[in-house]
């Protein structure tokens, strides 16, 4: 499963619409096995998408919407069936969609996607609107739908959810690619982790910084100031190992792991569209 993560009004809602043909590129072209989306017979067979919830006929019926797709698609009319009681809508299959909760109609969207059983899917913040229950009945099917082999494609802001499903990234920003690569690769990439440092003797730690710093590690703050620090650049038992060669007795020694939120926000930082001004900056 790819995440597809990027700030606000980085082009990730946009992106995805290219590749269904939605929108038209100013240069270049999207395609799926190599061919544009319109070109493929049978869409839903392809490709099975939902980017917007709330864009569906509220008058219809569950039943009836993707009785409507599956007709179009040449699909069997006993697949509406089949990914209504998958997404957990069979009861109110037919109710009109005008009275369903927003986590309801994601239901559908993603029942939608399913119909034509195909083999690569996008979602666009699916899980929007969906109670903790629903968001791990979506993660599971997520995760089982690529454990299948279908390419799954999901758009998100939502860096818990990522850390959780997802096993590689792609980042945009401002309309750029930044980043394509596995999780492990791209958390690894913040400045988040590394090995802390507690002594109860500023002196030692003052020492040990010092120690650390020509093997070559990196110390912040520097020195060791106030008897705690961070090391990057060294493993634990490294430090630990010079801090027993140093004599300096540690009450602290714990390994801290860069989460996907802290490489994320350090690596968008310049492809924010709306944040605000630092004090004293341009307007």
């Amino acid at each position: 499963m790819t995440g597809f993560l990027g700030p606000n009004g980085a082009g990730k809602s946009t992106t995805l619409r290219l590749i269904l043909g939605l929108n038209e590129p100013t240069s270049g072209s999207a395609t799926v096995d190599g061919l544009r989306f319109r070109d493929l017979p049978r869409g839903l067979r392809h490709v099975g998408a939902l980017l917007d919830a709330h864009d569906v006929h509220g008058g219809r019926t569950a039943e009836g919407h993707l009785a409507a797709l599956a007709r179009t698609n040449g699909l069997p009319r006993r697949r509406v069936g089949e990914v209504l009681d998958e997404v957990g809508l069979a009861e109110a299959a037919r109710r009109r969609i005008g009275g369903y909760s927003l986590g309801m109609r994601q239901r559908l969207g993603i029942a939608a996607a399913l119909l034509g059983d195909p083999p690569v899917l996008l979602f666009d913040e699916p899980v929007n609107g969906l109670d903790p229950e629903g968001v791990l009945w979506a993660r599971g099917l997520f995760r089982r739908l690529a454990a299948e082999g279908r390419t799954v494609f999901v758009s998100s802001h939502l860096m818990s959810e990522m850390e959780h499903t997802a096993d590689d990234l792609v980042v945009i920003g401002r309309g750029a690619l930044i980043a394509a690569e596995s999780l492990a690769e791209f958390a690894a990439r913040g400045s988040g982790g590394g090995v802390t440092v507690r002594t109860a003797d500023p002196a030692a730690a003052a020492g040990l910084a010092a120690a650390l710093a020509r093997e070559g590690a990196t110390v912040r703050p520097p020195g060791g100031a106030g008897g705690a620090f961070t090391v990057t650049g060294m493993d634990a038992d490294r430090v630990g190992a010079l801090a027993f060669r140093s004599g300096a007795a540690l009450a602290e020694l714990a390994v801290r792991t860069s989460s996907l939120e802290d490489a994320f926000m350090e690596l968008t930082a310049d492809s924010v569209e709306f944040r605000k001004k630092k004090e004293g900056e341009a307007r």
